[in-house]
This record gives structure tokens, C-alpha cells and sequence, in this order.
């Protein structure tokens, strides 16, 4: 089973510095740098240290990782981010449940003790709100769908569809935002009933850089993208 570590990156000089160092490289087969128009030195921080960098062309987090299937060559992808909130210690355990032969596994930051050190009210009532009504529509056993800090097979994001704008464009017309993928990924594993497992992972408070989410734009799009699943996509 070969991975790759796939970084979205958009001015994360001052986390790159602070954690790229602590991942080794004999973790993963890749490094996967995607990048979507940093100016602060992110994108020549990554050719110095040797990473396979790509440029994003499309603007959004999914468009990061949809844009980067053609150049991975791996069978399993981790998303990572890199502001501080994901731990890298926690990518060989990671890479090692996958091998249990599982279709995706999610660092949970609510499992087994595990806590979100970045959350405030609103995103802590999201996150349980949105992981809440995924397991009771779709049967699931989650403690966590919003995380980026996961693995699974990169076959997932054309056999589930995660590649397709049409998923994502009415929420994201409706909202004027851009969501990412991982609750529809979530959603759709569930309906699937793929094979699913999740290991605790403190998220730490980001060291670096903004949240870039709108948190109320970005809550009521996936509202609606789930309401729509629910009914339509087999």
C-alpha cells in the first residue's frame, strides 16, 4: 500500500516552518504539496526543501485535492493541514490502521478522549451537529465528518464522485462559498457502507496563519448538500 501526504497550502509559511521538520519522509512514498497562490514564501519554501509542489488553479479546498489526483501516484491519500491543527506523530498510526484494509480512517478530534483545542462554541455545536445528523440519516458511527486529518483510498474521490463540481455547485452558488469535501466524503462512505475506522487525535490551536473557513456560509451549504443526499444521490 503506497501513500501520499497531500498538503493544501495558501500562505502557511509561518506553520510549514514549525511542522514540516517534524514529518519524516520515510512515513509516506509522497509529499504532496498543493498550493493555491501563496505570496509570504510558502510556495518557495516548498522547492527549497525538495516537495512536489502544484499549483492550484481553481480556488477551494476540495479543488486542492481533486486537482492533485492525476499526480499521485499512491493508493491511499492522507489530507494534512499545515497551520498546527493536524499532529504528524499521528501519521504512521494512520498509515498503519489503513492497513487493516479499511476504506478510510478519520483522526477523530472527539474519540476515546481526543479534544479540539481550536474549536470555539459555534464550530464545537457544528461539528456535533453535522456529524450527528449524518450518523442518524445514514447510519452511521462517527464522531467526527468535518476533520481534513484522514486517509483513504484515492480511488474514493472518483468512484464516490467527489470530483464533480455538480456536487458542490448549488450549495456553493446559493452560499457564494466554497466547502470542502469531507463531510460529503463521510456521507457518501456511509451510504456506501464502506468500511470506516477512526483513531483519537488531539487538535492542537493552529500556530500559524487565519481560518480561512466561513463558518456560517460553509455550515448551512453542507446543511443543504446533506438534505439533498439524503433524497437524491444513490
Amino acid at each position: 500500500m503506497k501513500t501520499a501526504l497531500l498538503i493544501p497550502t495558501l500562505d502557511e509559511i509561518g506553520g510549514m516552518r514549525d511542522i514540516m521538520p517534524r514529518i519524516k519522509r520515510e512515513w509516506c512514498d509522497e509529499i504532496i504539496i498543493v498550493d493555491g497562490g501563496s505570496t509570504d514564501g510558502t510556495i518557495e519554501y516548498a522547492r527549497e526543501n525538495g516537495y512536489h509542489l502544484i499549483s492550484q488553479k481553481k480556488k477551494g479546498l476540495r479543488c486542492a485535492y481533486t486537482e492533485a489526483i492525476d499526480h499521485i501516484d499512491s493508493d491511499v491519500i492522507i489530507t494534512f493541514s499545515p497551520d498546527g491543527n493536524s499532529i504528524p506523530e499521528l501519521i504512521p498510526p494512520l498509515v498503519d490502521k489503513m492497513k487493516e484494509g479499511y476504506d478510510m480512517v478519520v483522526v477523530s478530534r472527539y474519540a476515546d478522549g481526543a479534544k479540539s483545542y481550536d474549536d470555539d462554541m459555534i464550530t464545537a455545536f457544528g461539528n456535533w451537529m453535522f456529524t450527528r445528523l449524518i450518523n442518524v440519516l445514514f447510519r452511521a458511527k462517527y464522531t467526527d465528518t468535518l476533520v481534513i486529518f484522514r486517509a483513504y483510498k484515492k480511488s474514493l474521490l472518483k468512484t464516490l464522485e467527489l470530483d464533480r463540481d455538480c456536487n458542490y455547485s448549488l450549495e456553493e452558488k446559493l452560499l457564494r462559498t466554497k466547502i470542502g469535501l469531507e463531510p460529503l466524503l463521510s456521507l457518501r462512505c456511509a451510504k456506501r457502507k464502506l468500511k470506516v475506522a477512526e483513531i483519537p487525535g488531539d487538535e492542537p490551536p493552529r500556530t500559524k496563519g487565519s481560518r480561512k473557513l466561513r463558518v456560517f456560509r460553509y455550515g448551512a451549504a453542507h446543511l443543504i448538500q446533506i438534505l439533498r443526499e439524503l433524497f437524491y444521490w444513490r
